[in-house]
């Protein structure tokens, strides 16, 4: 039968560190051939409130390491302003989130879990820079320079530290004070210590890790700043529907190597912020490399003291959410107060039509 998993289930059976092995594993199928991940399709439809509009956020993948497949299905309100320059602008007006994400087994096609994403998703993301960190970073970076202060910068502070328990402090932004100095009271760091920063440069110079996690779209601090041996780490990406720039053209420019997720998704998404550098020859298609080459041992990459890496988490796949989900369902399929869906609820008898 399939099973309900709760964001309180995934709070109570991931941990970060199984997040970032999950990780791993996942993109390391993906390079080698296994998984399957296609690009991510959103899309924004009219409703009958002129100030709102409906947006679909779809993921699909499957993990043969783990014999899952999923299905995320994204389902939102947002608020539309006509005259914004990306006319429109994120907001819940239900603080209910409908998203939801469906497990499949590999091996028989049924359905095994029904699960919430709204934690999961900030997790997965962070866990795949987390994992970019373990395998990249210097092994004694002990200072993190954080942009933003929300869901996505909460996950990242505890991914990244987790990845490199030598980061003893932690320096952040954002432009609200009270967000930046509530940031320790939200996160679980013994021994870090988070130090709230009155201005961005504060959150770049001297720092081994610097993490871009906010909601922005335009850059957050000025790449000139960034000094050789530094890793850089950014998540906002341009798609079909809001071009986005996190980090400016400069980041891109220094860094010795530019890391993705996915290059299919940096074309099929129309991520100009890359796209337009490499083809107009500012930077070199041959520096970009998928991080679970990276992972998978196919490419070498290691810091250097004299060198800048970017990590431009540029996609989110389906994939992620099946390989961190099959770690859940396993921990929980057999626990006696299981919610559980019959089959029946979910399965139809299958016919074949003629062709006549």
């Amino acid at each position: 039968m399939a099973i309900m998993i709760s964001d309180s289930d995934v709070k109570k059976y991931l941990s970060m560190e199984d997040c970032i092995e999950a990780m791993r594993v996942a993109f390391s199928d993906f390079a080698a051939g296994k998984a399957n991940s296609p690009p991510r399709v959103r899309y924004i439809s009219e409703t009958p409130d002129p100030e709102r509009r409906y947006w679909c956020n779809v993921h699909v993948g499957a993990v043969p390491s783990y014999g899952m497949a999923c299905v995320r299905a994204g389902s939102h309100v947002i608020g539309f302003d006509p005259q914004a320059k990306s006319g429109r602008a994120r907001s819940y007006p239900d603080p209910i989130n409908w998203t939801v994400v469906i497990l499949y087994d590999l091996a028989t096609a049924e359905p095994k879990g029904f699960m919430h994403e709204s934690y999961l998703s900030g997790m997965r993301v962070a866990a795949t820079s987390g994992a970019v960190v373990t395998a990249v970073a210097k092994k004694d970076a002990k200072t993190l320079g954080l942009f933003g202060t929300g869901r996505q910068a909460r996950a990242h502070v505890t991914a990244i530290c987790s990845a490199r328990p030598s980061i003893k402090t932690v320096y952040v932004y954002s432009p609200t004070r009270k967000h930046r100095e509530a940031l320790a009271s939200h996160v679980d760091l013994p021994g870090v210590n988070i130090v709230s920063c009155d201005a961005p440069r504060s959150a770049v110079d001297g720092c081994d890790i610097i993490c871009a996690a906010t909601a922005s779209s335009k850059p957050v601090f000025d790449g000139d700043w960034l000094v050789g041996g530094q890793l850089v780490i950014s998540i906002a990406n341009s798609d079909l529907n809001l071009k986005r720039y996190e980090v400016d053209d400069t980041v891109l420019k220094k860094a010795k190597t530019i890391l993705i997720n996915d290059w299919y998704s940096v074309e099929f998404n129309k991520q100009v912020e890359l796209l337009d550098l490499v083809k107009s020859g500012d930077v070199s298609k041959d520096k970009v490399q998928e991080i679970g080459s990276v992972f998978s041992g196919k490419v070498q990459t290691r810091h250097k003291p004299d060198e800048i890496i970017y990590y431009k988490n540029n996609s989110g796949l389906g994939m992620q959410f099946a390989a961190a989900g099959a770690v859940i369902y396993e921990r929980m399929k057999d626990l006696p107060n299981n919610r559980e869906i019959p089959p029946e609820w979910l399965g139809a008898e299958a016919y074949s039509q003629g062709t006549g």
